[in-house]
């Protein structure tokens, strides 16, 4: 059995990777700020199947903040021993126009978004390194491919996450330790839910033409991807195109208005 490590997985696209591998038996630790949804977690994951809760372990913490997320890494390897896997999926999005948007929303997404996965692959790869073998799968969005008004912060983000995780892989290739990055798009989450009537209708006009896809379909999508130890996991022809053509694919696409985009 393994012991994989969730951010951000009492919802949406982290609770439902989290469901896959409870499913097939692996020991799961779930990180995220709320108490409340982390319980209701452990209920739906279980499914009233003592044997199944108790391969589970949930532990409050802000992912920003990278003492509380060491100390929540080591109650979780206290609990199971330390991570075979990490899924850095903690993040959060607050749509607003650059100049109009108070400068404390836009730090609190980099904090939560880019500083909370280094601080939580700062908290799992000593002991990956010391094993010899390890995975970390870091989701990034389709706004961390492309520009979008009214993301600023997100945007920036999650385009960072990708030169981390193109950092992170040359630095533990060596180490045995595969390092993934996927961009999903819009995604129905409940976070979703609560960004869609604060997102600008310039933004809708771009992103509103394509459907979310369920968190189920893109969870299936990420777990076989980090098993595979796939380098980047892109979801339908758009992302692909901006995933490996940039931003000669994006001026493209520009005209069309076509961009999927989703954490």
């Amino acid at each position: 059995m393994r012991h994989v490590l969730v951010t951000g997985g009492s919802s949406g696209i982290g609770l439902a990777v989290a469901g896959l591998l409870v499913e097939r038996g692996d020991r799961v630790s779930l990180i995220a700020r709320d108490e409340e949804r982390l319980a209701e977690a452990v209920l739906f994951l279980s499914q009233g199947d003592e044997a199944r809760a108790g391969r589970i372990f949930t532990i409050s913490a802000d992912v920003g903040d990278g003492e509380v997320t060491a100390r929540a890494v080591a109650h979780a390897t206290a609990r199971f021993g330390p991570a075979d896997a990490l899924v850095a999926s903690a993040g959060i999005v607050e749509p607003g126009r650059f100049l109009e948007q108070d400068a404390a929303a836009f730090d609190r997404q980099i904090a939560i978004n880019l500083t909370g996965v280094a601080n939580s692959a700062r908290a799992v790869l000593p002991d990956m390194r010391a094993k010899g073998r390890g995975r970390v799968l870091i989701v990034s969005s389709g706004a961390g491919l492309i520009g979008i008004p009214g993301y600023s912060a997100y945007c920036a983000s999650k385009f960072a996450l990708r030169g981390l995780a193109a950092a992170l892989r040359a630095e533990m290739a060596p180490a045995g330790i595969s390092v993934s990055i996927c961009f999903p798009p819009d995604t129905l989450t409940p976070q979703f839910e609560r960004e869609l009537p604060l997102r600008p209708p310039e933004a809708q006009a771009m992103m509103g033409r394509v459907k979310p896809r369920e968190a189920a379909i893109v969870a299936r999508a990420i777990v076989a991807g980090m098993d595979r130890g796939r380098r980047e996991i892109h979801f339908g022809l758009t992302l692909r195109l901006l995933g490996y053509f940039g931003p000669f694919a994006a001026s493209y696409l520009d005209l069309r208005n076509a961009w999927p985009r989703r954490d």
